[in-house]
C-alpha cells in the first residue's frame, strides 16, 4: 500500500471494522485476516487490536472472552446499539464525502 492509501485508511479503519462487526461477532485476528483477504495486506494485527480496545472503551462494541479449541480464550467483539448508531453516522458521512468527491472527479463544482 502506498502512503496515500495508508493515510486514507487511517481515517476510515474504525468504520470498516465496525461494519465488519455489524455482520457478525469476530475476534481481532479474524478481522485482520478478512482485511488482508480484501487487499489491505499491510494491516498490522496490532493496529486492529488497538482499534478494538479504543472502540470498546468508547462503548461502541462489547467484548466477551470465549473458549477456543486452538489455544487460550479469545476476546470476541460484537457491535452494540451505540456502535450501530455510530456506524450509521459513519455511512451517512461516507456517502456525503464520496458524492462530493465524485462530483469533483467528474469536473463539477
Amino acid at each position: 500500500m502506498g502512503k496515500q492509501m495508508t493515510e486514507m485508511l487511517k481515517g476510515t479503519l474504525e468504520g470498516i471494522v465496525l461494519a465488519i462487526l455489524s455482520g457478525r461477532p469476530a475476534y481481532g485476528y479474524e478481522i485482520t485476516a478478512w482485511l488482508r483477504a480484501q487487499g489491505f495486506s499491510d494491516i498490522a494485527e496490532g493496529t486492529v487490536y488497538a482499534l478494538l480496545v479504543r472502540v470498546e472503551q468508547r462503548g461502541l462494541v462489547d467484548g466477551k472472552k470465549v473458549t477456543s479449541d486452538k489455544g487460550p480464550p479469545r476476546k470476541v467483539y460484537s457491535l452494540n446499539a451505540t456502535g450501530g448508531e455510530y456506524l450509521g453516522e459513519f455511512w451517512r458521512t461516507w456517502r456525503f464525502l464520496t458524492d462530493r468527491l465524485e462530483q469533483l472527479h467528474q469536473g463539477g463544482r
